[in-house]
């Protein structure tokens, strides 16, 4: 077959039937792509893409990386420079915590077949280097998919990502080295997908569809006729069928839609402040038709729900007795500002009072896989604090909240008397 014949999903060519089951070749038009699947902490990936590379001497290399994750890559020590403090000012702290618990659970499963993970990417990276082939990096931003996932889970679905992110955060089970080299086959792969679609769909379409269409527009837009694409298995079958569009012109490489993280609906921005106002309406009704016994009791029951499940929460992540203190102070204040949360003035303070040092800077990523190391690192402490104040102020709000319908309801009778004279 000539490089000037096209594809159509429904043929198979004898191109692509000589090609490795981790493979795809593809032959567009007057190009050729081949996409080589691997898994993320496998050895055999590894020798694949340099042989891949050397053997086919493609225009260009196309990588399954953005720039902010090649530059951890090549310099592993850019984590010494992570300022905290600065993190938390620009509310990214879930974000951060996100990475290292995902990067903890890679590393983990590296760990059984002595690989790094990411390590066949950066093989594909010195092989093209080496060989004086550009390379491409195709994949999107990742604090912008984390973001974008956040984003379209509803609460439900934000409760059911934090908990798979704990559980895989402190998990101990092992992975076999054979068993991380069956993630390249089709039907392992479609039966994880299957169970993500069930368990968590919003997630697998930011996590996998959005990238798919992503990676596939940016292999297309690669330079050079050749491109060789270097990307988990797990994305090949769709990768290449958006490439088919592609070339067929069925689908424009246009991917601004799925390029930034979505504006908050104008309901959503709302809706962030229906509870204060209700709080705040609640002790107003307190005041006027109870009384003033009744309203400060009210205002004494806010303050002390959220100071002290703040406080408690402070406490369980192992802060600072001045970060404890804070936490309680600015509770019942951020409670009814959700512009600013106080697991975000709290772990500011933390880390303020507690500076990480080069060891914590050094040892991140290895205290992330336990339990043991988030509290005896001085950052993953910074990120608990964070964590845990917030949802200790969100716990007190709440329960507040549900005693002032206690008391309106008992209000309920004198209200509708006074309105019905």
């Amino acid at each position: 077959m000539s490089q000037t014949d096209e594809l159509n999903p429904s043929e198979s060519s004898d191109v692509e039937k000589e090609a490795p089951a981790t493979q795809k070749r593809l032959v567009l038009g007057e190009r050729e792509i081949l996409l080589v699947g691997t898994a993320h902490v496998s050895e055999a990936s590894m020798r694949e893409v340099e042989q891949a590379i050397e053997s086919e001497r493609p225009d260009n290399v196309a990588i399954e990386l953005d720039d902010k994750r090649l530059e951890a890559l090549e310099n592993p020590e850019a984590w010494r420079k992570t300022d905290i403090v600065q993190v938390l000012k620009k509310k990214q702290g879930f974000l951060m915590l996100a990475n290292i618990v995902l990067s903890g659970y890679q590393k983990r499963m590296g760990a059984g077949a002595g690989v790094k993970p990411g390590s066949e990417m950066v093989a594909a990276i010195n092989k093209a280097k080496e060989l004086g082939i550009s390379q491409t990096m195709v994949d999107r931003p990742i604090a912008v998919t984390l973001r974008r996932a956040w984003a379209v889970n509803s609460l439900w679905g934000k409760c059911k990502l934090l908990s798979t992110m704990i559980v895989s955060a402190f998990s101990k089970e092992e992975t076999d080295p054979s068993e991380i080299e069956k993630l390249k086959q089709r039907s392992e792969m479609d039966s994880m997908m299957d169970e993500l679609s069930d368990f968590m769909p919003k997630v697998k379409q930011v996590l996998i569809d959005e990238r798919d269409r992503y990676l596939a527009s940016h292999i297309w837009s690669a330079g050079g006729k050749k491109v060789l694409a270097v990307l988990g298995a797990g994305h090949l079958p769709r990768v290449e069928s958006h490439l088919k569009k592609l070339a067929a012109g069925e689908e424009s490489s246009d991917c601004s839609d799925i390029e930034t993280v979505p504006p908050r609906s104008l309901g959503v921005k709302i809706a962030a402040w229906v509870l204060p106002v209700l709080i705040v309406a609640a002790i107003a009704l307190g005041f006027v038709f109870g009384g003033k016994e009744i309203g400060i009791g009210m205002v004494r029951r806010w303050i002390l729900c959220n100071a002290i499940f703040a406080g408690v929460f402070t406490i369980l992540a192992g802060g600072h007795p001045l970060t404890i203190l804070v936490a309680a102070a600015v509770s019942p204040i951020s409670s009814l500002y959700p512009l600013i949360g106080a697991g975000i003035i709290a772990g500011i303070v933390q880390g303020l009072v507690c500076k990480p040092k080069v060891a914590d800077m050094e040892n991140m990523q290895q205290d992330a896989l336990s339990l043991k190391g988030f509290y005896s690192n001085r950052i993953l402490r910074v990120l608990l604090v964070f964590l845990l104040a917030n949802l200790g102020s969100s716990i007190g709000a709440i329960t507040a909240g549900a005693s002032f319908i206690v008391k309106i309801k008992a209000l309920i009778a004198k209200i509708m008397s006074l309105f019905g004279r």
